[in-house]
């Protein structure tokens, strides 16, 4: 038995997703979780935590594509080349962004300015599609009760609301 034969009978390779047995799923997701360790941990440590859209893309992407990998809805071994291929465009594309603010703004977005000096701004609140109740609510969770009591707050590119206090 040569080595494609081994693995086509441990993972089920040449098998429809509708062929796979118990043991082929175990193999296959145990497989699978070994390489997602080794691809996770040589990608960059932020998309992880979906700092941004350009990351949490990059996650629902592996996600999608490990799931058919596994189940058999898409060729096992092609797949992982697939999710190392996006991580390598992914620190590519953050290595380009880390040094050109213009790419950098393109790709994951800027930051938005919704209170200076206590003064909630109306319009970039508006823009920004958050309503009063929303600004409130996420200052509250930052224990301010009051606009009022902040120098500046920002709507981050991640979605968080960052607040610095007067």
């Amino acid at each position: 038995m040569d080595l494609s034969e081994l693995l086509d009978n441990v993972f089920g390779l040449s098998l429809k997703s509708e062929q796979l047995g118990y043991g082929h799923m175990a193999a296959r997701a145990a497989l699978m979780y070994i390489l997602l360790i080794i691809v996770v941990r040589s990608a960059k440590k932020r998309f992880l935590s979906n700092a941004t859209a350009f990351d949490f893309i990059l996650t629902i992407m592996i996600g999608s594509i490990a799931a058919r990998a596994m189940t058999g809805g898409a060729p096992f071994f092609p797949s992982m080349l697939g999710v190392v291929v996006m991580v390598c465009i992914h620190w590519v594309i953050s290595w380009g962004a880390r040094g050109s603010p213009t790419i950098s703004q393109l790709i994951k977005g800027h930051d938005t300015l919704l209170i200076k000096d206590g003064q909630v701004l109306e319009k970039p609140l508006a823009n920004a599609h958050m309503s009063r109740d929303d600004l409130d609510e996420d200052l509250r969770e930052k224990g301010i009760s009051n606009p009022g009591a902040v120098k500046e707050a920002r709507l981050e590119r991640s979605g968080k609301l960052s607040v610095i206090k007067k």
